[in-house]
Parts: C-alpha cells; sequence; structure tokens
C-alpha cells in the first residue's frame, strides 16, 4: 500500500521566508495508517494480555486436613477374604476336633436265653436243646462278649446257670445263679445276705461297699423285683433278683470301678434287660 503523504500548509509569517512541511507528522499518520501498525498493535496487545494472564501467581487451594479413613475394599476382594476366613475356619474345626473313640459308638446287644436246667440235663441232655423255646429267663449280652462254659460241678454247687465276661477286661462280667425252692421273695435284707453265703466275692464287695442300696419294682405282668446296687471301693455290682416257677433267679452285673465309670450306662441296660418269661 502506498504511504498517504499529508502536506499541511502554514502561511509565511515574518520569520519564515518559505513554508516548511511539517514530515514528522506525515510519518506519523502515515504510521497510523499502514497495516502493519495495527497488527503491530493487536500482536502486542495479545502479547501483554497473555503475558499477564500466565505470570498471575496461582492462589494455593485451602488447607485442609489429610484424611486417614481408608477406602473399603472392591467387592473381589470381600469374597477372596471371606472364602479365605472360611476356609481357615474349617481347617481349625476339623484340626481341633477329635475323631470319635470307639467307645462312643452305639453298643449293640445280642438276646441270651437261659433254661436254668439241672445239672443232670446240662448242655440239653435229657431234655429240649432248643433254649429259646425252653427258656426260663432272658437278659441283652453286649456284643464282643465271650461266654463262659459253666461246669456241672459249679452249676450243682453254687446254682451258676449262665455267664459272659468282656475279653478285654474279664472281671467286667454278668452271670445268673438260681435256687429252687422258693415260691416267693424273703425281705430284701435276708435275700442279699443269703446271696452273699454262697459268693465270696460278693460278700468282699459287701463288706468294704461304700454304700449298699436296695429297691422294689414290678414289670409290666406284675412280676416281683428286688434291685441292689453295692458300690465298693474296688468295684460296682448290679444286682436283680425275683422268683418263678418255684425258683429265685438272681441276676448278677458286675465291674471293676475304672470299667464301671467308663461303662456305667452298657451295664445298666444289661442290668435292666434281665426278666423271667415262659
Amino acid at each position: 500500500m502506498d504511504k498517504i503523504h499529508i502536506f499541511m500548509m502554514t502561511k509565511p509569517t515574518n520569520n519564515s521566508l518559505s513554508p516548511k512541511p511539517k514530515i514528522s507528522q506525515t510519518i506519523h499518520m502515515a504510521s497510523i495508517l499502514h497495516p502493519s501498525s495495527f497488527l503491530s498493535s493487536s500482536s502486542s496487545s495479545s502479547s501483554s494480555s497473555t503475558t499477564t494472564t500466565t505470570t498471575k501467581p496461582p492462589v494455593p487451594p485451602p488447607f485442609s486436613r489429610p484424611q486417614s479413613t481408608l477406602s473399603p475394599p472392591s467387592k473381589p476382594l470381600l469374597t477372596k477374604l471371606t472364602t479365605t476366613l472360611t476356609s481357615t475356619a474349617l481347617a481349625t474345626a476339623i484340626l481341633t476336633t477329635s475323631p470319635p473313640s470307639l467307645a462312643d459308638s452305639p453298643t449293640t446287644y445280642n438276646i441270651y436265653y437261659g433254661t436254668a436246667a439241672s445239672a443232670a440235663n446240662y448242655g440239653g441232655y435229657g431234655g429240649n436243646s432248643d433254649k429259646k423255646a425252653s427258656a426260663e429267663y432272658i437278659y441283652d449280652v453286649p456284643g464282643g462278649w465271650k461266654e463262659r462254659l459253666v461246669s456241672k460241678v459249679e452249676k450243682g454247687t453254687n446254682g451258676t446257670d449262665s455267664e459272659f465276661y468282656n475279653p478285654k477286661k474279664k472281671s467286667e462280667k454278668e452271670y445268673l445263679t438260681y435256687l429252687a425252692g422258693f415260691r416267693q421273695l424273703a425281705p430284701k435284707d435276708v435275700i442279699l445276705n443269703n446271696l452273699a453265703l454262697s459268693d465270696v466275692n460278693l460278700q468282699d464287695l459287701i463288706a468294704n461297699a461304700d454304700g449298699v442300696t436296695s429297691e422294689e419294682r414290678k414289670d409290666e405282668n406284675g412280676q416281683l423285683y428286688y434291685d441292689y446296687e453295692i458300690d465298693g471301693v474296688s468295684g460296682h455290682s448290679l444286682i436283680s433278683v425275683t422268683c418263678a416257677k418255684n425258683k429265685l433267679y438272681a441276676h448278677f452285673v458286675n465291674a471293676p470301678a475304672p470299667e464301671w465309670k467308663k461303662d456305667e450306662d452298657m451295664l445298666r441296660h444289661i442290668h435292666q434287660s434281665f426278666k423271667t418269661v415262659g
């Protein structure tokens, strides 16, 4: 773009012989009208504005106390922790729980059918060998117990008819004796003393007993029974006595003190299982 020159003319005065153009004003106006002056001015203004904005000091954020709260764990982490804790609890339970002992397992019983046969008919000779059909009494025998064969002499002298024992501890046993010629039961004290006369071990147990108790009971048929319990220092004895068919039957359950504490429920069961039949 061509420069526009503006000449301003003045009247001559006395002091000046010829008119002089004011060149400085011409140059200044030309500079104002030239496009580059607008660009320069705009650029300068923009640069000044930009500089002012970036150099302004930032305002510090207000002070806040750091929070100590932890963010909650994510769901997968919670699931993993729950699974781990559950597995640990199960493992602890398995390790701390003792396995069940054989003594805690249910006891099985077999029914013994006793005939109370005389010594002459011992073993079925001279009579019916089917014990169940000719049985006069029954009682339960714990599974695993062994039968001790009673000799004819023993049967004839003290009336022992049958006996079973624990093979792990032979002094833990049950047996039955009978005496003929009894139509009814005598008083409880008399019966116990008569039984002790033919049983030396029973005499010792009674002599050293901490306590002796006795009671009467009747079964579903009205049959009368005497029940004795002898608590001795060395052992325990349960005795059940009744009369039937002109005979006196006495069922004994004996156990040393340690076995009594361990097997009391079982021993009481076989004591209560005795009854006359037929």
